[in-house]
């Protein structure tokens, strides 16, 4: 009785706020029902079935995306509410099995949105595998991320290492490439995915795609009650120390405590190394050969040229990985911060001096994500005007860097993190990618990423500069974002002036 009386109080703690309940809405509507096509073309263009195959699979992608992260901050926020529970005298089984239980509440949810949009797009052809198909996704993901609530606790780095593992999970599943790759059997969705939209794989053996595709959740399931009973043992915390002190000494001592908490979270600049290189490496390897024409301005014209498809998409899976990066860090640079910096802000530091702390960290982690990329993509593509390339990507990981702050106070965390992976997703990966449109749309001209998307494919492509107005646009992008947050960092910071 008490576990319901806990998991009752999970859920209804989960549904006040507001942001969840409309992701329940957004995200399946998104993946289903607007990119579903998109990513159907994108599947034939790299070898997969297409079709009605990844508009099915899409159903499991976004319940999968909606339960991963929501039980992450389910677990990972609750930590400390979690040992003080355990240490006023509560077994930690029978905690674990009320989050366990709330996480499966939350895959049937995540579930139920994705399938009824997917019955009012296209229809459910093959209720039994669409339905368990989507479910078992849904219950991976939630296994994931209390499993990676358990072990990693900065939601800068859990956030990263969920979508990491979804992204890997999606793009390189067999409903986007082919379903006989070796090296892909160890995603989490692979033979989930394979037994949902009935195609198969031939190297699943004795149990079948469906037997291992529950093998698969079982496992992860034990894995993750396992990591949850060690997680609610207590823990010590430190107290933190902020040193108040004159102007110029303020900016210093803002600078060097805003990178000791950097440095406190290694996983995150792990993840800034291996995201970006793995996007364009696999990217590379798994496109290809095929010529595509896409259109670029040269010398004033506008011309429409052929192109290698792996070198396209060599060089725009970059901006991709550094945008929803910088977006991600941006998003908890700020929020993580907000309640610290307004005690130290009420304590006497000015808040230019922590608002210049903050942007710089989140400054050098966009431009350490652009570098890496730039090495990565140097090894399977050759731009043909280096720096306008270099500077393209890096104003696009400062733009995004900057959005990702805005949402903070706007979303929180789980609604901010599914906002600050969708945007960059939607705008660079989708709307302005060259692969899907040879021409963005005039809409999409409206997007943050449209200006320094141009200016990146002229880098890359043209050897001529001829994208003067892009730039421009992108500056005014930019500085526009830099006011804003600066504003909204001052009011949410700045101590209140009582009488």
């Amino acid at each position: 009785m008490t576990v319901w009386v806990f998991v009752r109080h999970f859920l209804s703690d989960y549904s006040r706020n507001r942001v969840n309940l409309l992701l329940l809405v957004v995200v399946p509507v998104i993946f289903v029902g607007v990119v579903a096509g998109t990513l159907s073309d994108a599947a034939e263009l790299l070898g997969g079935p297409g079709g009605p195959a990844v508009e099915t699979a899409a159903a499991a992608w976004a319940a999968a995306f909606l339960a991963g992260i929501g039980m992450y901050f389910q677990t990972a926020a609750t930590r400390d509410t979690d040992q003080r529970i355990v240490i006023a005298g509560l077994r930690p089984t029978r905690l674990v099995e009320a989050r366990l239980l709330t996480g499966a509440g939350l895959a049937c949810l995540g579930s139920a949105a994705a399938l009824l949009t997917l019955l009012a797009r296209t229809g459910i052809h093959s209720p039994t595998r669409v339905v368990g198909g989507t479910l078992m996704a849904a219950v991976i993901y939630v296994a994931i991320g209390a499993a990676v609530g358990a072990v990693v606790h900065n939601p800068v780095n859990g956030t990263v290492v969920i979508l990491l593992v979804w992204i890997l999970d999606v793009f390189l599943g067999p409903a986007m490439g082919a379903a006989d790759r070796p090296g892909t059997r160890v995603l989490p969705m692979h033979f989930v995915t394979l037994w949902m939209i009935d195609l198969a794989s031939g190297h699943s053996g004795r149990p079948g795609d469906a037997g291992l595709a529950l093998v698969w959740t079982i496992s992860a399931a034990g894995a993750a009650c396992a990591l949850m009973i060690a997680r609610a043992r207590p823990a010590h915390a430190r107290p933190a120390r902020l040193r108040p002190d004159s102007a110029l000494a303020q900016i210093l001592a803002s600078v060097m405590a805003a990178w000791r908490d950097a440095r406190r979270n290694p996983a995150l600049w792990g993840l800034y190394l291996i995201i970006p290189v793995i996007f364009i490496l696999l990217a590379d390897a798994i496109t290809p050969e095929r010529p595509i024409f896409i259109t670029v301005r040269e010398q004033g014209r506008r011309l429409s040229e052929a192109y290698l498809m792996p070198d396209v998409h060599g060089a725009t899976m970059a901006p991709i990985a550094v945008a929803s990066l910088a977006a991600l860090a941006g998003l908890f640079t700020l929020l993580d911060s907000r309640d610290g910096d307004g005690r130290a802000a009420l304590a006497g530091m000015r808040t230019g001096a922590l608002l210049t702390a903050r942007l710089g960290v989140l400054a050098a982690a966009a431009l350490l994500a652009t570098a890496v990329s730039l090495a990565a993509t140097a090894t399977v593509f050759d731009a043909v005007q280096w720096t306008v390339y270099a500077g393209a990507n890096l104003l696009i990981a400062l733009t995004y860097g900057l959005v990702g702050a805005l949402l903070a106070p706007l979303f929180g965390r789980v609604g901010g993190v599914f906002i600050a992976f969708l945007l960059p997703f939607l705008d660079i990966g989708v709307n302005q990618s060259p692969m899907l449109h040879p021409q963005p749309a005039a809409w999409a001209r409206a997007l943050p990423g449209y200006g320094g998307s141009r200016v990146l494919i002229d880098g890359a492509l043209t050897r001529g500069f001829d994208e003067t107005g892009s730039l421009l646009l992108a500056l005014g992008w930019l500085a526009g974002l830099a006011l804003l947050v600066a504003a909204i960092y001052r009011r949410s910071v700045a101590p209140s002036r009582t009488r």
